[in-house]
């Protein structure tokens, strides 16, 4: 990946050329081979990443979730690509503008997860599962088109080739209205696998529905070996000062509500706070029975809950009193100032917000004696189901969950154990943060929201979610909110007294 930049201010420069009229995108899925070096500005270049990770973090919910590729998929990741102003159609829309979004946010998103290779691994499935759903929607011509446009020299077997090859050629092929692919045998060695393919002259011959799958891992290797390069030309790219945070907090970055105490403050008091577990994460209700039993929690703890609990509206004066009746024989002044600092009132002033569910899962991982972290992320495997089955979950539950983790998709993890234990089948959300989790579930609890109740299924049944075997760093990427990110780093010292 090539960038030009200005040797004065280390600005990166984009271009995109066009062949007068003719725009450089003329469809709305590409393989993107040619970088961008088009001038944008700080603001265009954040909100165009951020708008690629909410959409990459919608394809991989709902291929979780759902089966790629039907009606109701395929009608949710198009309001989601209409919504976030991508490319939508499969025809030749006159839209150059999101087409252009659509490729400069490609390659921002390159710079963010080439980084290291399990973001590498995140970063190529939903990519590929974004294409896979466009692809899909060309007609049979824009499907040649398409093949010519990347360079790509497969040949479609004409109705008259196959009166030529005969009676060689099975029914898959004969019976088939739509056009076939000549391709070498080389490439198509995954659908020889499941005999997919008709071999003739040295040639495998691949129905269209079938060539998808050629298609993809042609893509995959293309972009595999793209995000390598990436990853080599980076750090030229990190010289710029004012770039080098926004890629640094892209790869775990949230936008959303803060959830900050203005909102909130007085919603809940000291002496509910029990009572209201039951709408507790399970990072939160993991903190609060160990902070119960053991009277104390190490610093990461006390960060992570206490500002949980300052966004869901206690006051610096419930805090104080809290933490020093949960924690009475280390209480002191220091832990007071700590807790000052947090709520804006001590040193630089600053109204820390709670740690969003990328927070928690990409930084300070929890050590021996802590109780931190994200259980789905964090937890071992065994001790998961073990903490699974004493919230009562049922079986077919924790086996759905335990897929999911193994999936890496923690936080479609958290989702489905929201849905186990409100009884309902589907949240209608994505879960970004541990505060919006209490929220969502008090409305619920208190009837300000409905949800389509749970159909419970028999103990020996499929489970709804099956186990992807894609990899991602987590379940749900949201967007870049750097403001929240930098102001932490001011908090270094908050609550660091063991």
């Amino acid at each position: 990946m090539q960038f030009n930049m200005n040797r004065r201010n280390k600005v990166p420069r984009y271009k995109v050329s066009r062949l007068g009229d003719k725009e450089e995108y003329p469809f709305s899925l590409q393989f993107y081979l040619t970088p961008p070096i088009e001038n944008i500005s700080l603001i265009e270049f954040e909100s165009f990443a951020v708008d690629r990770l909410k959409l990459l973090k919608v394809v991989e919910n709902l291929g979780v979730s759902m089966i790629k590729g039907t009606a109701l998929y395929n009608q949710k990741l198009e309001a989601e690509l209409k919504t976030l102003q991508f490319p939508y159609h499969a025809l030749l829309e006159n839209d150059y503008d999101r087409r252009r979004k659509d490729h400069i946010s490609h390659f921002i998103l390159r710079l963010a997860y080439c980084q290291t290779e399990e973001l590498r691994r995140w970063f190529i499935q939903q990519e590929l599962d974004l294409f896979r759903y466009r692809f899909t929607q060309l007609s049979e011509e824009l499907t040649k088109r398409f093949l010519a446009y990347v360079n790509l020299a497969y040949d479609s077997v004409l109705e008259t080739e196959k009166e030529t090859i005969g009676g060689d050629l099975p029914l898959l092929i004969t019976s088939i209205s739509t056009f076939h692919i000549q391709v070498p045998f080389s490439d198509s060695v995954d659908l020889v696998r499941v005999k997919r393919v008709y071999f003739y002259g040295g040639y495998a011959y691949v129905p269209q529905q079938d060539f998808l799958v050629i298609l993809l891992n042609n893509y995959r290797t293309r972009l595999s070996k793209a995000l390598a390069i990436t990853a080599r030309s980076l750090p030229i790219i990190q010289t710029d000062e004012r770039l080098q945070p926004l890629l640094s907090h892209l790869s775990h970055a949230y936008v959303g509500p803060d959830y900050s105490i203005e909102k909130n403050i007085g919603k809940i008091s000291l002496e509910q706070i029990d009572a209201v577990m039951k709408s507790f994460p399970p990072c939160m209700r993991q903190l609060h029975k160990a902070l119960r039993e053991n009277h104390h929690l190490r610093h990461g703890g006390r960060m992570q809950y206490g500002l949980f609990l300052k966004g869901i509206g206690l006051t610096l004066e419930q805090a104080l009193q809290f933490w020093e009746s949960g924690n009475s024989s280390k209480f002191d002044k220091g832990y007071a100032y700590n807790i000052r600092h947090s709520y804006g009132k001590e040193g630089k002033r600053t109204d820390y917000t709670p740690f969003s569910c990328m927070k928690i899962i990409m930084s300070n991982p929890p050590g021996q004696g802590d109780y931190h972290g994200c259980p789905f992320r964090h937890s071992d495997p065994e001790l998961l189901k073990q903490k699974l089955q004493s919230y009562k979950i049922p079986p077919t539950g924790i086996s759905q969950i335990l897929d999911l983790v193994k999936g890496m998709h923690y936080q479609v993890a958290c989702q489905k154990y929201f849905e186990l234990t409100h009884d309902v089948s589907d949240i209608g959300f994505s879960l970004n943060h541990p505060n919006q989790y209490f929220v969502e579930s008090q409305q619920l609890l208190g009837g300000v929201k409905e949800m389509k109740k749970e159909q419970r299924q028999p103990e020996n049944s499929q489970p709804k979610y099956s186990n992807q075997k894609s990899v991602t760093t987590n379940s749900t990427l949201s967007s870049s909110n750097a403001p929240e990110e930098m102001e932490l780093e001011g908090l270094e010292d908050y609550f660091a007294e063991d």
